[in-house]
């Protein structure tokens, strides 16, 4: 009975066009791939400098593999908390600029973790409602009071800020929204958390590495300095290895190693991939020429398919959205791409809102200007027997 409940549930996902079928990948991850014995040129990924299967992180990897051993063995406040892990943390902190970084196995468990660590019972946590999974499931996990505003409704946010009795007031965002490609606007967030006497938690990690000077993120974009911003990017992006951080005051760092619970249960990160990061953000820094790249196939392409019959979502960003809207349509294009040898994921609800279903373009620098023209030729002869 349990078990044919189950597959009733299943059942009518796949009725409605939300069944996730994933692929497998057999090559390394890179504008063209091999996935399922079939190559495909790919816009899937959030490897948005080409750095996930760069030969100097390799190089990396290698040896820290040969100085470190594979696996950390321990949590970090056991013995788990190596010198690779700690150069790195202070390797990120002087490169956003803040005083203390933390780094967190994997960027849901950075978010679960500074948001119950930092409020609770009693305390009241503002949200974008376009926020990623993992910090809504923070929020919920916090047991902290939970309000949602509107998408970029600072009006809102603010009518919600003043009313609140709250001990603590703690405002978390996306940086760039992981589905729409929007930027935040971090500024006039930060100046309604100091207005009043809030936190900001950005997560910043589809803009690390691609955004600000040198690729340091939204805070440089925005040339952002407060002391109320607690910053999180994660390093298996743009950064193209595994793992997060969180940078803030000293103070705040400090409550999470004492309290964040997603970071004292779990066994540390292997330290070889800590060595690998510190070489990574040796090339985020001075691979400019991989931001202008990127920045150049966006304005390719958004000029591209500015006549298309299913329109590009506002975005600067490499997150290129187009909006299809049915589920069952976008699951149509993202196959009939497919068949053009074009791999485009179709985003359908819970990930988006109902009726929003949509085919998420993912730029990376590894793509060429012909890569674009392909996919957007794909697409023109797809609309024009749609």
């Amino acid at each position: 009975m349990i078990f044919s409940a189950l597959a009733n549930e299943l059942a009518e996902l796949e009725s409605r066009g939300l069944k996730r079928v994933r692929r497998t990948l057999q090559t390394p991850q890179s504008a063209r791939v091999t996935a399922d014995g079939r190559e495909y040129l790919a816009f899937c990924s959030n490897d948005y400098l080409g750095l996930a299967n760069h030969p100097g992180l390799v190089r990396a990897a290698q040896e820290g593999c040969a100085r470190y051993g594979v696996g950390a063995g321990a949590s970090h406040l056991i013995l788990g908390h190596g010198e690779a892990h700690h150069a790195l943390e202070e390797a990120l902190a002087r490169f956003v600029a803040l005083p203390r970084a933390l780094q967190f196995s994997t960027g849901y468990m950075a978010n679960i973790g500074v948001v119950a660590a930092l409020v609770g019972r009693g305390d009241t946590v503002f949200a974008d409602r376009l926020n990623h999974a993992s910090l809504n499931d923070a929020c919920l996990l916090a047991r902290a009071e939970f309000k949602r505003y509107p998408h970029l409704d600072l009006g809102a946010l603010e009518k919600l800020l003043a009313a609140s009795r709250s001990r603590r007031k703690l405002v978390v965002t996306d940086a760039v929204f992981s589905m729409d490609g929007d930027i935040a606007p971090v500024p006039e967030l930060v100046a309604l958390v100091e207005r009043f006497d809030a936190w900001l938690l950005v997560d910043d990690a589809h803009g690390f590495g691609v955004l600000g000077e040198r690729g340091r993120g939204v805070l440089s974009h925005f040339g952002i300095e407060s002391p109320r911003v607690i910053y999180m990017a994660t390093l298996g992006k743009a950064a193209g290895v595994l793992g997060a951080f969180v940078a803030a005051r000293t103070e705040v760092v400090e409550t999470l190693v004492q309290r964040a619970r997603s970071y004292i249960y779990t066994t540390a990160t292997p330290p070889l991939l800590a060595h690998a990061l510190l070489a990574s953000l040796d090339l985020i820094e001075g691979g400019q020429w991989r931001r202008d790249r990127l920045a150049r196939l966006i304005r390719q392409l958004k000029s591209c398919l500015a006549a298309s019959c299913w329109p590009l979502m506002p975005s600067d960003t490499a997150i290129q959205p187009l909006a299809i809207g049915g589920n069952a349509e976008a699951v149509a294009v993202s196959e009939q791409l497919a068949q053009h040898g074009i791999l485009v994921p179709a985003i359908r609800p819970p990930t988006v809102p109902q009726g929003t279903a949509r085919l998420r373009v993912s730029l990376s620098a590894a793509h060429s200007e012909d890569d674009v023209a392909q996919l957007v030729a794909a697409l023109n002869e797809i609309s024009r027997k749609a």
